[in-house]
């Protein structure tokens, strides 16, 4: 069976991580995507290094590990456009897309005829993203947007960290651009929408994205729990709002996830602990009830946690049926059994490295699935390929575009 999208074509003007992670998906799903690259620097994230992919040697490929991490599956197409020429080769490029994503900002791309109401008058069946900081309306419109800035702006940070006053206390980014990776993934949903909509009406349409949006979004609970009480929540470290306990634990050797989600596994856990006292005490014999005396609990569990390693804490607690797990480093991860199971890690062919490794694609779909088959592409790997093929331009005409600045050599 062919990948679900291997109908669709996708122009990807978009750089760093929100954007070209939305087009990773689209290409892990079968799209055809072509990223259009600044010619001689390309998108910025291939700069940002170390570390880069070595090749065979050990030598450094100057591929960054971050470039690499959002971009497989896709054609580089080196074209400066800001050249009258090359902005013309976008708009006829988009005469044959049925996406477009791009992240400049507000009106950024109008200067060039690049933007929706443009390219719409030449193909009205084109989806286009718009990715930016804050939208393409509001006070804020203008302004760059920056994963780390939006994550403060956004709230997560007011609820990320140990709470003021304890060791190392305060606010605290997430270890990954979170804001940056969920509007890519709430950019895929809503292009996969718009092509749906498509397909009953015949017309694209235009989709306004914002990093400071999907941050507020996802925030799901938090928001609620103050919409619903009017108390903005606090931080609290490793521990629930909702639910106790639901929080880290020292071990006798290291750290252990515990996350109780009911009574009835609150009381599994006394009885292994050897605890069953804490499960008959009315403080604590139901979730409100503990969340209430918080304070009390936890300071009672503490030592019994301490006393045995975290795997054999893990051992016991799952076969009596607590969720629990350990808390792994990257190294561990690549190494667990289940992740292994699940073929996480993939290794593609690469031009200059030899192979490259890559995390496959979560989305397991049984009729349609997609397949890693592209490795991350050099710097305008795929120029003159993407020009004779979708444009039908001769060499001659590919070389004097090169020789004019417009197209990478």
């Amino acid at each position: 069976m062919p990948a679900a999208l291997s109908h669709i074509r996708v122009l990807d003007l978009s750089r760093v991580l929100a954007g070209p992670w939305c087009t990773q998906n689209l290409a892990d799903l079968g799209a055809e995507v072509v990223k259009v690259e600044r010619p001689g620097s390309g998108d910025d994230t291939r700069a940002w290094g170390p570390p880069w992919l070595k090749d065979a040697a050990g030598k450094d490929t100057g591929e960054s590990a971050y470039f690499l991490s959002c971009n497989r599956g896709k054609q580089s197409l080196a074209l400066d456009i800001a050249h009258p020429e090359g902005s013309r080769i976008v708009r006829e490029l988009a005469r044959h897309c049925d996406v477009l994503v791009e992240n400049f900002k507000v009106g950024g791309l109008a200067k060039y005829g690049l933007d929706w109401d443009s390219l719409r008058a030449i193909n009205p069946r084109l989806v286009y993203c718009s990715i930016t900081g804050f939208g393409q309306s509001g006070p804020s419109a203008g302004r760059p947007g920056y994963d780390f800035i939006v994550q403060g702006m956004g709230g997560l940070m007011s609820v990320t960290g140990e709470r003021d006053g304890a060791p190392g206390g305060g606010p605290q980014k997430v270890g990954v651009a979170v804001a940056d990776l969920f509007t890519g993934m709430y950019a895929t949903v809503a292009v996969l929408a718009a092509l749906t909509f498509r397909e009953k009406s015949g017309q694209g349409q235009h989709i306004d994205l914002a990093l400071l949006d999907a941050q507020v979004a996802m925030l799901a609970n938090q928001n609620m729990n103050f919409l619903v009480s009017g108390q903005a929540p606090e931080r609290l470290g490793n521990a629930h709002p909702n639910i106790v306990p639901y929080q880290t634990f020292a071990t006798a050797d290291g750290h252990l996830i515990l996350a109780v989600g009911n009574d009835a596994q609150f009381r599994r856990f006394c009885e292994l602990a050897a605890c069953s006292g804490l499960a008959d005490d009315a403080r604590f014999a139901s979730n409100p009830a503990r969340v209430a005396h918080r304070a009390a609990l936890i300071p009672l569990l503490d030592p019994i946690l301490r006393s045995r390693t975290t795997q054999d804490w893990v051992g016991a607690l799952e076969t009596a049926g607590v969720p629990c797990g350990p808390i792994n480093r990257l190294n561990e991860v690549f190494e667990d059994p289940q992740v292994r199971h699940r073929g996480l890690r993939i290794d593609l062919p690469h031009p200059t490295a030899g192979s490259v490794p890559q995390v496959a694609s979560p989305i397991r779909l049984s009729a349609t699935p997609g397949e890693c088959a592209s490795p991350p592409p050099l710097l305008g790997q795929h120029t003159r390929e993407i020009l004779r093929e979708w444009l039908g331009l001769p060499d001659a005409e590919l070389a004097r575009l090169r020789d004019d600045g417009v197209i990478g050599p």
